[in-house]
């Protein structure tokens, strides 16, 4: 557990890397959220392609819920009166709605073609290399390289015609 860990919690911070500066969100917090998403030490998984592609879920749906909040939070969603001292603020991000008309678009796209999406899940929501990828997936670089290059360009396709790049 601590080598996986250790991993998640690289693969996490590469992702949040890549965040609009002034996130909240941290490395360790979207590892720990995850883990327990996937349901800690209880969780039984068939290998470790398995256990990093339910961990690539749990991270994308994590970071599409903030994403959620957050856009809910700017346009005034339950407003209410309370203490600002005791909650946290959510950071405005230009981004979140990309994210989740990409969300979106990924979900269509997973309808066609799992595989490649789940291929997406891994290099755009947690940030693994082509290298990783392929080995959690099973399959050659070259292979994740041909997938991911479809993949982006029927998504591109896809977020421009439904308004979202």
């Amino acid at each position: 557990m601590p080598l996986v860990y250790e991993e998640l919690r690289r693969l996490a911070a590469c992702r949040m890397s890549h965040e609009v500066q002034g996130h909240t969100l941290q490395p360790t917090a979207l590892v720990h959220e995850a883990w327990m998403r996937l349901g800690g030490v209880e969780a039984s998984f068939k290998n470790r392609a398995h256990f990093f592609g339910a961990a690539a879920e749990a991270m994308r749906r994590i970071l599409i819920d903030r994403a959620r909040r957050r856009i809910a939070a700017k346009r005034g969603a339950g407003s209410e009166r309370v203490n600002l001292d005791a909650i946290e603020i959510p950071s405005p991000a230009t981004d979140d709605d990309q994210l989740l008309a990409v969300n979106e678009a990924l979900e269509k796209f997973a309808a066609l073609d799992p595989r490649k999406a789940e291929l997406v899940k891994l290099r755009y929501f947690v940030g693994m290399s082509f290298d990783e990828a392929a080995t959690a997936l099973g399959i050659a670089v070259p292979t994740a390289k041909q997938w991911w290059a479809y993949a982006r360009a029927w998504l591109t396709v896809e977020l421009r015609g439904a308004g979202g790049l």
